[in-house]
């Protein structure tokens, strides 16, 4: 891993443009989003072992012992306060002080696999100039257990890009991010751990629910977002699915959506952490979140 920056930890925007003057200058800069993420964060980072690159953390006030940890893998840190996702990612993209020809974005409760940073590694090695970016193919792991059916494998996210040429489109929730140029699939995974317990995994989906109700209620789209597309890329296919799934009613779309995940698309193979991941997610959360559009529309 190259010798980093300076720190930049609890440096405002302007004093990280400062900063650019002395950046360094490195083939690969992978940023990684935290907050509180002690558990997590050890093995996302040793999960990048092999890569000659630059780490950030770009946390946003974590009270455990985050910071230490990453500081401890030779990780730099920077400290800003938290919006939403998509301006965390952008502002990492606009403010860390690193001159980087690709971009590698990941949160802490992700991980490449060792066949990933081999993949990674040897394509960096001759990119056609019109490439703009890969997506990396996700493995989400529920409770110790790889959710293989329910149409949740595989998945494709936008996560590695040209530096200068990819941004975090602007939701409040589900982001995805849009690269200039050809994008391209990557063949081998990476690894979304969720699910440690369920008491955090459901705080954390009560705040998403908030977030998505808003987001559907604004009703926002256009430039800078992916364009639904049912002939599109997994990402242009998978938010035209999402467009369809708003037409249809409220609560009655939740059960469906289960149905559909669970029975339809073999979710019930994926045993008993099958069931719980395709429930909780599949209708429990989409549920909350017309409960949530619901509330607010009869409050209007």
């Amino acid at each position: 891993m190259p010798e980093s920056a300076t720190s930049c930890a609890s440096l405002s925007p302007s004093e990280q443009l400062r900063l650019s003057s002395r950046s360094q200058r490195v083939d690969l800069l992978v940023i990684v989003l935290t907050y509180n993420e002690e558990v997590n964060l050890p093995d996302c980072l040793a999960s990048l072992g092999g890569l000659n690159c630059a780490v950030w953390v770009v946390d946003s006030g974590s009270t455990d012992r985050t910071i230490e940890i990453a500081r401890n893998h030779g990780a730099e840190v920077a400290s800003h306060p938290f919006e939403n996702y998509a301006a965390q990612r952008n502002w990492a993209l606009d403010h860390l002080p690193v001159q980087a020809d690709w971009v590698l974005n990941l949160d802490a409760d992700e991980r490449l696999t060792p066949e990933l940073v081999t993949e990674i590694k040897e394509l960096l090695k001759h990119v056609p100039p019109d490439t703009g970016g890969f997506m990396l193919r996700k493995r989400t792991v529920f409770m110790g257990r790889w959710i293989r059916h329910g149409g949740h494998y595989p998945s494709y996210h936008l996560r590695l890009f040209r530096a200068g040429r990819g941004r975090c489109e602007d939701r409040l929730y589900d982001q995805h991010f849009l690269a200039e140029g050809r994008i391209e699939r990557l063949t081998k995974d990476y690894i979304d751990v969720i699910g440690s317990n369920i008491s955090s995994w459901s705080i954390r989906h009560v705040k998403w629910a908030g977030m998505e109700a808003r987001e559907i209620l604004a009703s926002r789209g256009g430039v800078g977002q992916v364009t639904p597309s049912f002939f599109g890329n997994p990402i242009q296919r998978r938010r035209w699915w999402r467009s369809t799934y708003s037409a249809w009613p409220l609560f009655a779309r939740a059960f469906f959506y289960w149905l559909y995940r669970y029975f339809l698309k073999l979710g019930f193979l994926d045993g008993v952490e099958g069931l719980v991941f395709h429930f909780l997610q599949g209708f429990w959360f989409r549920f909350l979140v017309d409960a949530m559009i619901w509330e607010a529309q009869r409050s209007d």
